[in-house]
């Protein structure tokens, strides 16, 4: 006769079937993972911007509030405006075509719906208070939502004094408030042709 335990005894640890519980990350871990995503999202837009025609250079270290440094002069399409020729004949300069200026980008990057929209942080932390970029640090915001590999080119201009932005997934039926952004790499062709708010 095989002994069966009843019902009403419990297992012992050995027995007892094992759960699986997700360990909860230390700070530090959570700290790595989110500098390692960032990291890795500043690689995907410099090879995206790489492919739109741009030159590309990472400035060293950390200290500076930008990610990436754009070099527009590589387009082939850099065509000079009637303003700069204007300021040109009056300059007397010697240059047949405009010099472009280099754009400062900062990548941003979200991996989760939250109330069914992603989420940017916007800002940057001083004394642990979030503060918005200001215009004299970066030109352009470039956010990455990774699940659906869609980048938005937002100009700092025309989201200046926001610490969090908002975004609404491709599928979804209502409109979004930066989706004339999306994949709008030609604001960065011409930095300097934005009307700003």
């Amino acid at each position: 006769m095989s002994k069966r335990p009843s019902r009403g005894r419990k297992l012992r640890l050995a027995q007892a079937p094992q759960r699986l519980t997700p360990r909860l990350l230390t700070p530090f871990e959570r700290e790595l993972s989110t500098k390692r995503r960032g990291e890795i999202s500043e690689l995907a837009f410099a090879l995206a911007a790489a492919r739109h025609g741009f030159g590309i250079s990472k400035p060293f270290g950390d200290s500076e509030r930008y990610d990436i440094i754009l070099d527009p002069s590589h387009l082939t399409s850099v065509i000079p405006t009637e303003a700069w020729r204007k300021r040109a004949k009056s300059r007397h300069l010697l240059f047949d075509s405009p010099r472009p200026r280099l754009v400062r980008v900062q990548v941003k990057s979200s991996t989760q719906l939250l109330n069914g929209l992603y989420h940017i942080n916007a800002h940057r932390r001083i004394h642990g208070r979030a503060v918005p970029y200001k215009l004299s640090e970066i030109d352009f915001i470039a956010a990455y939502i990774i699940p659906e590999d869609s980048w938005f080119i937002l100009p700092l201009p025309h989201v200046l004094g926001q610490t969090s932005l908002l975004f609404r997934p491709k599928r979804s039926r209502l409109p979004g408030l930066y989706d004339s952004y999306r994949e709008a790499w030609h604001y960065l062709h011409e930095p300097d042709g934005l009307i700003f708010a």
